[in-house]
């Protein structure tokens, strides 16, 4: 700034310094009057209203079975939440988190439920999916909204709203993709096609939905077996039972299975699998078992790290500058941080919300109107996530990425998105 030497200048250049700095609630002394220099007030003798909280409750995994894969997803929760509060995306709103560690345990969800609501918590948000089936009843008797990362269980109308993947229609985008597109698909007979999985509300699902499809398209799929382990790490039985699939859904973690696959002789098979499947990647690295995926297919709700767009792009910019020591450890650990997609749009539906109602009126009620009219185009594609009345899975549009050993990571194998297969 060029300083005058008339002295009506200088006076008139500190009068519009000290407004400016009155606009922006920027003076030296805490908003108090030096005593020289009148402080203008604002409108109507108002003051700048204070930002209103809301709390995000996060009920969430530190110490139990999936703990590694979901310490990753509340790193993302802390910087996405962190970034908007810094980049006051969401104007005279302050977001703040509240955790409970429920230990993947379904018995703790409701405790730890009631919990963050006595903590203040004015929505809840949850990437541990059996916690879903646990809470819709509850958060629908008391009309408080849930968000969740993903949902095992068929969510319809109600306050809970599955923010990732839906594992039927994942299912059916997948194998619909596989027969119009491999390289590998059988020529002249139906493709083989089972899988393996821990007894979980996931598997069960993704395996009907397959044995569906294939009772549909009998020219294109034989369905063989879908093996559900009540939580053991010893997959004998249900490698023998697959060992002439051409394609083989494997269960998350993945590397147990994998390794006695390939190690009983079978190359002829390609695994199969899904975000959940993604989340494990770093136990395929520890265990140097690339070789043995390689040519893995997987459907994924979001891009991967080595892509760009709207959202990873975020993702890589927070990763590096929140965690600039760990970021490549986080990303070699898998899809976790990337779960950062659906906060993002969960963060979306809380700022559609208040510019609504506006802050002081937030409440549940407020965001669930704004959750159930929620449409966001992504990355050129329109109605890329939405919910309506009834729909209560975000995800419209799936990805399709293959592992490699040649640069031991996901590559996409498909430029375009596949819009989601709703039925068989």
């Amino acid at each position: 700034m060029r300083i005058s030497s008339k002295k009506g200048i200088i006076v008139l250049g500190v009068l519009l310094l000290v407004m400016m700095m009155v606009a922006c609630g920027g003076d030296d002394n805490n908003g108090e009057n030096d005593g020289n220099i009148p402080t203008p007030p604002l409108p109507n003798g108002t003051e700048t209203p204070p930002l209103i909280k809301i709390t995000i409750g996060n009920l969430t995994d530190k110490t139990g079975v999936a703990s590694n894969a979901i310490s990753a997803i509340d790193k993302a929760l802390e910087d996405m939440v962190n970034y908007t509060n810094e980049q006051n995306i969401i104007p005279r709103v302050e977001l703040d988190i509240e955790s409970y560690d429920g230990q993947f345990d379904p018995s703790k969800a409701i405790p730890g439920y009631e919990w963050l609501r006595g903590k203040g918590a004015d929505l809840i948000w949850t990437p541990v999916p059996p916690a879903v089936e646990t809470l819709q009843t509850k958060v629908n008797d008391d009309q408080f909204i849930l968000f969740a990362a993903a949902a095992n269980k068929e969510l319809e109308g109600g306050y809970g709203f599955s923010l990732g993947i839906t594992p039927e229609y994942e299912a059916y985008t997948l194998l619909k993709w596989i027969s119009e597109n491999d390289p590998d698909f059988p020529k002249d007979r139906p493709a083989r096609i089972g899988g393996g999985s821990w007894l979980d509300g996931y598997g069960i699902i993704w395996f009907s939905a397959a044995e569906n499809y294939a009772k549909v398209h009998p020219d294109q799929f034989e369905w063989v077996e879908g093996y559900l382990n009540e939580f053991s790490f010893i997959w004998d039985v249900e490698i023998e039972g697959l060992k002439d699939c051409d394609y083989v859904f494997v269960p998350s973690p993945i590397n147990n299975f994998v390794e006695g696959y390939r190690r009983a002789g079978y190359t002829q098979a390609k695994f199969l699998g899904s975000d959940v499947q993604t989340a494990f990647l770093g136990m395929v690295d520890k265990a140097e078992l690339w070789n043995e995926i390689d040519g893995m297919l997987i459907s994924r709700s979001s891009r991967w790290y080595n892509e760009e767009g709207l959202i990873i792009d975020l993702t890589n910019k927070l990763l590096n500058e929140k965690h600039p020591n760990s970021a490549d450890d986080i990303r070699r650990m898998g899809s976790g941080y990337i779960a950062g997609q659906s906060i993002y749009l969960m963060l979306e539906i809380i700022k559609d919300a208040v510019e609504t109602v506006g802050p002081e009126n937030f409440d549940s009620q407020a965001l669930y109107d704004a959750a159930i009219s929620f449409s966001f185009d992504l990355d050129g594609v329109e109605g890329f996530a939405t919910f309506d009345e009834t729909k209560r899975y975000v995800q419209n549009y799936y990805g399709i990425y293959e592992a490699r050993s040649d640069g031991e990571d996901l590559f996409r194998v498909d430029p375009e998105w596949q819009e989601q297969v709703f039925t068989p």
